[in-house]
């Protein structure tokens, strides 16, 4: 009896992602190598650190969503192919990244010239892809961890990438008050635009909202008049109990 109760204590529990767990590895391993290109002499040194705190943050949170919440393998693409844009602008620092040469190098035309864009655009890519490619996460994470179902977690979801864009602008403002001008600039990255913050934070919820309402669809097709009738339940006010 001692013997089998001391079996069972030290049976190993597996991660929550454990079918993903290959796939996760990949992705993981390619955002490494990102890094370390992104590293690799970048335009602002200092900047590149700055914009490497919150994904130091971010990896606790990762291995804690691998090891509890089974995420679909969207979510992890979704989350990693954010991660490497980031690398990306941290290179070079957002209001920098010389996408309109490489259009120009390989394409033959000018990006900015074909648009009649007066200002460098990555950063605006960045907002509108944290919305297309984290609020699907952001919603399973939402319905795995609060239980909800039905319409919330695509509400919270989409209500989550406004307000945290808008904590966000607020630490890009806290960043150039307390950092060097030189590098509260580059993260600021507002480029003389005086509603920047305004419209980063509108392209993020652009974002999510295109991303929701594609999965959306799916999903209802997928499930049929399951999806809606968990909806409906959702919303109807349930009187209480005596």
């Amino acid at each position: 009896m001692h013997k089998a109760k001391s079996s069972k204590s030290g049976t190993h529990r597996p991660a929550a992602n454990a079918s993903h767990r290959t796939l996760i590895l990949w992705l993981s391993a390619l955002l490494v190598v990102a890094i370390a290109l992104s590293g690799w002499h970048p335009l602002l040194p200092a900047d590149w650190y700055v914009e490497h705190i919150l994904v130091l943050a971010a990896a606790p949170v990762l291995w804690l969503l691998y090891r509890k919440l089974p995420l679909s393998v969207v979510s992890w693409v979704g989350i990693f192919l954010f991660l490497y844009i980031h690398e990306l602008g941290a290179h070079f620092t957002y209001s920098k990244v010389p996408y309109d040469d490489w259009t120009q190098s390989w394409f033959g035309f000018s990006l900015n010239g074909y648009f009649g864009w007066e200002r460098n655009h990555f950063d605006r890519l960045v907002h509108f892809t944290y919305g297309l490619l984290l609020a699907f996460p952001l919603k399973e994470i939402i319905a795995g961890w609060c239980r909800l179902r039905g319409f919330w977690p695509w509400f919270f979801a989409l209500d989550l990438v406004l307000s945290s864009s808008c904590f966000y602008e607020l630490l890009e403002w806290a960043a150039a008050l307390v950092f060097s001008e030189e590098v509260g600039t580059a993260y600021l990255g507002t480029q003389g635009d005086v509603w920047d913050a305004h419209k980063d934070i509108l392209l993020a919820v652009i974002g999510g909202f295109i991303a929701l309402t594609i999965a959306i669809v799916i999903e209802s097709r997928r499930r049929g008049r399951v999806f809606w009738q968990e909806w409906r339940e959702s919303l109807r006010v349930k009187p209480e109990k005596n």
